[in-house]
């Protein structure tokens, strides 16, 4: 085939010699570049042949077409992705991914701001820790934040400076495609409150274990008080505000793992309605409140049902549960201690205690075993006085 071309290509030479005799140069001329792009048409996907035959204007001609078919080829950009194709690279993408995919065009700041892709991270980080108080209180911060951002605008708009803003404003959203910022606001709800977390700016309900042990309180061992917490991004660890007869308490550098979301509704100055006390047998575990005096917070506490003084602790022979009354043991503190024990009644428990012992309120029983090996993991290796 390649002997059949040049053959060709040197008849076609000396025909076009005869031609620029009879038919002038400009026949010649137009009758050449007609061929030549016929040859640069056969050859265009071939550029080893080119650089053989040796055709200086033909080989510019097919580079140029080729370097136009690989620039095509370098347009094509993430967006001609299929939606799925698309959603699928999205779902794999960290946070902090999203965030930079969002800032790249309108289209993929709708995309990369859907509810659905960060739910799965505010479920992964934040499930555990994010309860219903800390959703009502974000509703609560969203509401806030939007009552003081209209005060604003109506304060803007009562100077012309205000009203400029406003004009300036809207030009500028408009031209990145987003007239509507009502829009991108509702659409990436569950975005604004992650970033809002991870930034530490949002302060939440939580309960701390074992409040300010590491400072040296041990008299706090195997509690749970309720505070107000943010996350501190640059140390993966919490700040946690704890409310002190008027004063707050500040704790830093608080690990994962002695937080939790609240486990009732109640308010840590409210005294729990107790529900499980008919069910409260030996060997229960179980949480209670207790406060130092009237003015504090209850905090909850972990304890094991004990055997009443009348039983000799034998479970065949043990009638605790059907007596009116309860042990509750505390068995971080030594045998004789005033913190050790306690008994209540079955039927009519309210808050008991004084001054001197503190306060104890409702009753929480443990059924998780979850629950119960996360008090156990907190337990000290030495019992307290």
């Amino acid at each position: 085939m390649l002997f059949f071309l040049v053959s060709c290509f040197s008849f076609i030479l000396l025909l076009s010699k005869s031609w620029k005799s009879t038919m002038g140069d400009i026949s010649n001329i137009w009758f050449c570049e007609d061929f030549l792009k016929f040859l640069a048409s056969w050859f265009r996907k071939g550029r080893n042949t080119i650089s053989y035959l040796n055709l200086p204007l033909m080989k510019k001609h097919v580079e140029s077409k080729l370097e136009n078919v690989e620039k095509k080829e370098d347009e094509i950009s993430l967006l001609d992705l299929p939606d799925l194709t698309l959603e699928c690279i999205f779902e794999r993408l960290p946070p902090n991914g999203l965030c930079s995919m969002a800032a790249v065009c309108s289209y993929l700041r709708e995309k990369c701001t859907s509810d659905h892709l960060w739910e799965k991270h505010m479920k992964e980080k934040w499930g555990a820790l994010i309860g219903s108080a800390a959703y009502r209180e974000w509703q609560c911060y969203i509401a806030s934040r939007n009552n003081d951002s209209l005060l604003e605008n109506s304060r803007k708009k009562r100077d012309l400076l205000g009203k400029f803003s406003e004009i300036r404003k809207f030009l500028w959203n408009r031209s990145k495609g987003n007239e509507d910022n009502s829009k991108v606001r509702s659409s990436s709800a569950i975005m604004d409150w992650y970033l809002s977390l991870e930034s530490g700016t949002f302060w939440f309900s939580a309960q701390v274990f074992n409040r300010e042990v590491q400072n040296g309180h041990v008299g706090f061992t195997l509690s749970c008080y309720d505070a107000e917490v943010s996350y501190d991004c640059n140390t993966n660890t919490f700040r946690a505000r704890y409310p002190s007869q008027g004063r707050r308490i500040v704790e830093e550098n608080i690990e994962w793992n002695r937080l939790r979301a609240p486990t009732v509704d109640t308010p840590p100055y409210v005294l729990h309605v107790s529900d499980c006390l008919s069910d409260l047998k030996p060997d229960d575990h179980f949480e209670i409140q207790w406060r130092k005096s009237k003015e504090f917070a209850y905090g909850w506490w972990y304890g094991v049902v004990g055997h009443l003084e009348s039983c000799n602790g034998n479970k065949l022979n043990c009638h605790c549960h059907s007596s009116d009354t309860v042990l509750l043991e505390f068995k971080q503190y030594t045998p004789g201690s005033r913190w050790r024990q306690i008994v209540i009644n079955r039927k009519e428990h309210r808050e008991v205690g004084n001054e001197a012992d503190g306060f104890y309120g409702g009753i929480r029983k443990l059924y998780s075993d979850k629950e119960i090996s996360l008090w156990k993991s907190l337990c000290p290796s030495s019992t307290l006085e």
